[in-house]
């Protein structure tokens, strides 16, 4: 089976820059193929991306060597499944919240006896390769999002599921769950200390961390802290801060 490079980066001790991918476009996701990251992610819960749009994106960056995950809108087995099925390598999933979210969630992964994934890897096996069935388990990643005061209330029994390899924070999400506004480095004590809680649980129980970065210094940052999945905020948002730092930067010249 095509090896997933997300895994070995990780048995090596290094961190991944994650690319993610939330613009409806297969020439948006062929032009990310050209940057060096070490990973990608197609966004299918808050962005405006389809399913014809999202295999023609899988298809697209099937070019490169660079895992391909999809974060699903929801725990839901036949998204999950789904996903899996087109060629996936990895899903991230929202809003786990307990134990029982997390088993139902990672089970969705994996074949039997380790799971309850249904058979039927429509593009996953060419993707993959012929022995698929017998290596989807030990190469899917199933990363489970922590990001509401619940699942920071159930971290050991989340963290200590069977099967689960990583978890992903969402700062925004997790800081509106506390109480505070959107916010991607936190402002806030409280918010701080989550994101230090979690990425203490994860490591303790030999789960990689992950978190949505809002910048390349807070993706450093986080890295630095420890975490080994840092995404650089997202497609859309790294285009418009490209335009508008040419815009800035022309207008200086021309005085206008």
């Amino acid at each position: 089976m095509r090896e997933n490079k997300l895994r070995t980066l990780w048995s090596e001790g290094k961190g991944a820059l994650n690319c993610w991918l939330n613009m409806d476009s297969s020439l948006a996701a062929e032009a990310m193929l050209g940057c060096d990251w070490d990973s990608f992610t197609i966004d299918m819960q808050h962005s405006l991306i389809d399913w014809r749009s999202a295999l023609t994106m899988l298809q697209t960056l099937s070019q490169g060597d660079a895992p391909i995950l999809m974060r699903v809108p929801w725990l839901d087995p036949a998204w999950i499944m789904r996903a899996l099925d087109a060629g996936v390598y990895g899903v991230i999933c929202p809003m786990v919240n307990n134990r029982a979210d997390c088993e139902a969630f990672v089970g969705a992964c994996r074949y039997a006896p380790t799971g309850y994934r249904s058979w039927g890897p429509v593009r996953g096996l060419s993707y993959g390769g012929p022995d698929y069935f017998h290596k989807a388990n030990e190469t899917i990643i199933a990363m489970a999002m922590i990001e509401t005061r619940e699942a920071l209330n159930n971290l050991d029994d989340i963290m200590s599921t069977p099967g689960l390899d990583g978890i992903y924070i969402g700062p925004n999400d997790l800081s509106i769950s506390l109480g505070y506004e959107p916010q991607f480095m936190p402002k806030d004590p409280e918010v701080a200390d989550a994101l230090k809680r979690i990425l203490e649980s994860a490591l303790s129980h030999n789960v990689t961390p992950g978190i949505h970065c809002g910048s390349a210094e807070m993706a450093a940052t986080m890295t630095e802290m420890g975490f080994r999945f840092t995404t650089i905020t997202a497609a859309s948002r790294l285009m418009v801060a490209g335009a508008n730092d040419a815009i800035e930067t022309a207008r200086s010249m021309i005085g206008n």
